[in-house]
C-alpha cells in the first residue's frame, strides 16, 4: 500500500504548509531610510524626467525642422515637485515670432505626460541660443556634423 500522505506526515486534507510556516515566521522588513526614500524619489523624478524629455521631442521648433529638446532649447527641466514642473528654456533668436505662443505649446506637452499637475514654462535670454547647444542627432538632420 503506497502512503498518500504529504512531506512531514500531515495527510492530504487541505493542510497549508506556507500558510503555517509564514505564521511561525513573520517576515520583518527593515524601516526605509531617508536614504532609501530619497533613492527612491530620485528613481521616480529620473523616470518623470525622462517622459517629459520624451513629450518635449514632440514639439519641433517652427522654423526649423528639429524637435526643442535636440535644438537645445530646454535648459532646465525641474522635476523635484511633480505637482509643477519648471521648465526654463529659450529660443533660437529672441525676436522668435512664436515666442508669446511657444510657451504655451511646451507647457500643454509637458502637462499630457501622467503625474504631472502643472507646468511653469519660463523663456529665459541668458546665456543665449548658439548651435552648440544642439545635439549630435539635430546637426546631423541639419548637416552641420
Amino acid at each position: 500500500m503506497s502512503n498518500n500522505n504529504p512531506p512531514g506526515g500531515h495527510k492530504d486534507s487541505g493542510y497549508d504548509f506556507i500558510a503555517e510556516f509564514l505564521e511561525s515566521n513573520p517576515v520583518e522588513q527593515e524601516p526605509a531610510t531617508p536614504e532609501a526614500a530619497n533613492e527612491t524619489a530620485s528613481i521616480t523624478d529620473l523616470v518623470l524626467e525622462q517622459q517629459i524629455v520624451d513629450a518635449l521631442r514632440g514639439v519641433y521648433d517652427p522654423e526649423i525642422p528639429i524637435n526643442i529638446y535636440d535644438l537645445g532649447l530646454i535648459y532646465s527641466i525641474d522635476v523635484s515637485n511633480p505637482d509643477r514642473v519648471n521648465i526654463e528654456m529659450t529660443l533660437t533668436t529672441p525676436g522668435c515670432p512664436v515666442a508669446q505662443t511657444f510657451p504655451g505649446t511646451v507647457e500643454c506637452a509637458v502637462k499630457c505626460v501622467d503625474g504631472v499637475e502643472d507646468v511653469h514654462v519660463e523663456l529665459v535670454w541668458d546665456p543665449p541660443w548658439t548651435k552648440d547647444r544642439m545635439s549630435e542627432d539635430a546637426l546631423l538632420s541639419l548637416g552641420l556634423l
